[in-house]
């Protein structure tokens, strides 16, 4: 980067899991309570902002363009633009990146960059017979044709089809995300052990980290219409046991599966916000850096294999510097499923992985495990599609500033088969 992209602040909603129906909150609502929050303890208007850029996964029909609406709720302005971007489970941390772009180019000097979704609002959907015989329907127009329009109805037809499971179905792998974490099992020797092991560690981890509150610095609570307060991530499971999870049956793959609900991410609403910096707006401003954004690198690889997408992205970031797995205080590898992130950690000490795809030498070795995702991750937090990304970067920075660390890489894998991955520096 040919000039420093600083971090100025950051703060992000609860993540609230979602129970089989609509959450309180629409993406929006997060988006703007978050984001205002964080606009009120800053040192410049919101309307000094050069843009706001929000990355979605699954906005809603009223939230086109969910970037300039939450915008203008923030009371941005008119002139702000605000704009949205989407890369499946990274649009959080593209739009970070396209921040850092936009930085570097001198379009802008002061940018909120983040991420949103409300997976529990995902549309329940008619199914095309469903849609093909309204059609016929609203193009009848005798009394003989609407009867026989009547005559080939279906109930059949009313099946609902569910909007995130398309979502969350690759249409080139044909595969649902879990069952590419099953392909990753399979391939690395990953035992239902191993994943409810991990899964286990990680509701540990968020627990002891909101104990100790080290999410307080990062969480704005969210007050809904009828005066609830939701102040914590609240999919964390303080009982979390394997011999709990034990039970749970797989649901990618119910014959031969190892990936349950316990040992995935979790259906979530959340949203994430940073601003970000050029040196210019830092002396206009006065503003104090709490971190920089040192790297970023987007990779791809087979849709099939898509959990292994951190990998692929955080290696040639390494190479540049010159680092070691271990030569970075922290790791933030967000946690989709417990098979992917195992995978992922052994993949770097799989000599042919690393010679054949990765064009290293040798394997790149073994992470210490307590390294990585030091407070849990997504398994226990859940992940709200768009805002992991940007969450994942937040929290690295604000923990390794909590800790003494100097840097860090937030990697993720994403749906499609591609990677992302950014190195932070913490000031």
């Amino acid at each position: 980067m040919n000039q420093p992209i600083y971090i100025i602040d950051g703060a992000r909603t609860p993540f609230l899991k979602a129970r089989n129906a609509p959450g309180p909150f629409a993406a929006s609502d997060m988006a703007t309570a978050a984001g205002s929050a964080l606009l009120a303890r800053q040192r410049f208007a919101p309307d000094q902002l050069d843009e706001v850029i929000l990355g979605c996964a699954s906005p809603s029909p009223d939230e086109v363009n969910i970037g300039r609406v939450v915008a203008l709720r923030m009371g941005c302005g008119i002139k702000v633009q605000g704009w949205t971007v989407m890369r499946n489970c990274a649009s959080g941390m593209q739009a970070l990146d396209s921040a850092i772009a936009n930085i570097q180019l001198g379009r802008s000097q002061l940018v909120l960059a983040g991420g949103v979704d409300a997976l529990s609002r995902a549309p329940l959907l008619y199914s095309d017979p469903m849609v093909r015989w309204f059609a016929g329907w609203m193009g009848a127009r005798t009394v003989g044709q609407k009867l026989a329009m009547v005559k080939r109805f279906r109930p059949g037809y009313l099946a609902p089809v569910i909007g995130i499971m398309k979502g969350l179905t690759d249409p080139i792998a044909g595969q649902l995300m879990g069952q590419t974490a099953e392909n990753l099992a399979f391939e690395y020797g990953i035992t239902r052990a191993d994943m409810d092991a991990y899964a286990v560690e990680s509701h540990r981890r968020v627990a002891a980290a909101q104990d100790a509150g080290h999410f307080a610095d990062e969480i704005v609570p969210l007050v809904g219409t009828d005066g609830a307060v939701f102040a914590a991530d609240d999919g964390l499971r303080r009982d979390a046991s394997t011999a709990g999870l034990a039970k749970l049956k797989p649901f990618f793959d119910k014959k031969y599966g190892r990936v349950t609900p316990g040992n995935s991410s979790q259906i979530t609403d959340g949203a994430t916000w940073l601003v970000l910096a050029g040196e210019a707006a830092v002396e206009r401003f006065g503003l104090e850096p709490i971190g920089r954004i040192v790297d970023s690198q987007w990779a791809g690889l087979e849709p099939e294999r898509m959990g292994l997408g951190p990998v692929h992205a955080a290696t040639p970031i390494l190479q540049r510097h010159r680092l070691g797995l271990n030569d970075l205080d922290q790791w933030e590898i967000n946690e989709a499923f417990a098979a992917q992130v195992i995978a992922c950690l052994r993949a770097w000490q799989d000599d042919d992985y690393c010679r054949t795809r990765l064009g290293l030498p040798g394997a790149l070795g073994r992470i210490d495990p307590a390294r990585v995702n030091i407070d849990g991750g997504a398994v226990a937090l859940g992940h709200p599609v768009g805002a992991s990304g940007a969450r994942i970067v937040l929290h690295l920075l604000q923990s390794l500033r909590r800790t003494g660390g100097r840097r860090g890489i937030a990697a993720i894998c994403i749906g499609g088969g591609l990677g992302g991955a950014m190195m932070v520096e913490a000031l």
